[in-house]
């Protein structure tokens, strides 16, 4: 599937999109762009439900910056292959997939074909993928994340209820209904009041106009199996101590109002786990880097000054 470029978000320029097979043979949507006299490149991971459009904006503000920029829609959500048959549902059988989605891509394209040094921006699901990956993989200079997903906030859902129902209706072959009271699609314009991932109405809405123009990148919420795979997910970054040695540097930016990842948790893993540093955005949901000018500058002031002199 080829990139979805609006009047309101073209896509970067010299953007190219590729197609990447994973070793178990998925197939991922994946681009990358670039800009003369690069600082290097930064390799963009997106949260659940993304798709590349979505951070068109910001790989243009990075390439502005001098770097070049890539990509990718994880497995069974934007322009990457579905892995079960309603196109809608959010599910992944084990993060280890998604981990097979980044390992390809960076071995396919990122490493031979994007110039050194290589720095990660992860946002939520993709900063889990991105933190596991960096305890093992040398791949990046250093790595920024963004309201990560350290731990989810549970809502009205006892955790201890939560992992049980997970194991229990993946057990009895039910693992891939949708999540009670979670969308069966993706949202609208219409769900624009008190949703809880960003404040600014014009990037929201110049998000669903991608959508409205390719109506097959958009999911729904997420599975049972989904959530049971992130509960074990979570589970190895909360069994990282003071002693495990992270390959890169790592800023996390949190954004203080979120109410979808917990972030009790971040500022415990942030104190726990050592080369970690911690800057709150107060005021942001959950979705900085889609959020309004005034938290993308405290961003991108903050990304600034951490991968300073790094080339």
């Amino acid at each position: 599937m080829e990139l979805v470029s609006t009047p309101d978000n073209p896509a970067p320029p010299g953007a190219h999109c590729t197609t990447v097979m994973t070793g178990d043979g998925i197939s991922l949507r994946t681009m990358s762009a670039r800009v003369a006299n690069s600082k290097g490149t930064v390799v963009v991971f997106g949260g659940r439900a993304d798709f590349m459009e979505r951070y068109f904006e910001t790989m243009r503000d990075l390439m502005g910056r001098g770097y070049c920029v890539a990509s990718l829609d994880l497995r069974g959500q934007g322009g990457s292959q579905r892995i079960t048959t309603n196109p809608l549902r959010g599910h992944i059988n084990r993060f280890a997939e998604y981990d097979e989605d980044v390992r390809s891509f960076m071995t396919q394209v990122v490493l031979p074909d994007c110039p050194p040094p290589y720095f990660a921006l992860a946002h939520s699901t993709g900063g889990n993928i991105i933190l596991r990956a960096i305890r093992q993989r040398n791949w990046f200079k250093k790595t920024v994340i963004v309201s990560p997903l350290i731990d989810l906030n549970y809502g009205a859902w006892p955790v201890l209820a939560a992992r049980f129902l997970t194991r229990l209706f993946s057990v009895v072959g039910l693992g891939w209904l949708f999540l009670p009271g979670r969308p069966k699609g993706p949202m609208g314009r219409n769900d624009f009041t008190g949703n809880p991932l960003s404040l600014d109405q014009r990037r929201w809405n110049r998000d669903c106009a991608v959508l409205e123009a390719n109506p097959k990148l958009g999911i729904g919420g997420p599975t049972y199996k989904w959530l049971r795979a992130a509960l074990d997910a979570i589970a190895v970054l909360r069994r990282m101590k003071r002693t495990t040695a992270l390959r890169c540097p790592v800023l996390i930016v949190m954004a203080g109002q979120d109410n979808i990842v917990d972030n009790d948790a971040t500022r415990g893993f942030a104190q726990r786990v050592p080369g970690v540093s911690l800057t709150v955005i107060r005021e942001a949901l959950h979705e900085i880097l889609l959020e309004r000018d005034e938290v993308r500058a405290q961003f991108f002031a903050a990304m600034d000054a951490f991968l300073a002199d790094s080339t």
